[in-house]
Order: C-alpha cells, then structure tokens, then sequence
C-alpha cells in the first residue's frame, strides 16, 4: 500500500514503544480508519486508538529558488496489549 510510506524511528518513538505504540509516516490524504483497517489486515493486530498529525513544512533553498520539503502525516497508533508489530519486535 503506499498510503504507508515507513516507520519512524527517533528518540521519542522508541520510548512510545514502551506503551505499545507505533509511529508511521503515511500519505496526507490517508484517514484514520484507512490506516486502521491497513495496519489491522497486514500485520494481524488490533489497533485501540490513533493519534495523528501534520508536522510543519521546511523550507529548502536550492540556489535562488526557496521550496518546501513534500508533506506527510505522522500516525502514531496504539495497539491493544497482547499485540505487537514483528517489524519492530526484540526476539
């Protein structure tokens, strides 16, 4: 599905974690119940709640010309216990 562009992995995603929670980068166009039916059928799990969010645009300077980065969402998505993501599992 490209609506899921990846997973992101920074300081603070690792300590959401901890609270089986998952943050993805998706297409701005995606709703929440798309992501939710996606993550659900493809990795096999059940979502409780998500969380989701527009970052602010940066800006890029290519010579004269200023631009802006592409935009994305960031999803964070909160699973029932019991279940977890094998792509970001331990074992």
């Amino acid at each position: 599905m490209d609506e899921v562009k990846y997973p992101v992995l920074t300081e603070k995603t690792i300590r959401l974690l901890e609270k089986n929670q998952y943050t993805f980068d998706v297409d701005q166009k995606s709703t929440k119940p798309e992501i939710k039916k996606w993550i659900e059928h493809f990795f096999h799990v059940k979502v409780k709640s998500i969380n989701s969010h527009i970052p602010p645009q940066k800006k890029k300077r290519i010579g004269p010309i200023i631009g802006h980065l592409t935009r994305y969402k960031r999803m964070i998505i909160t699973l029932q216990s019991g279940y977890s993501i094998p792509l970001f599992s331990n074992k």
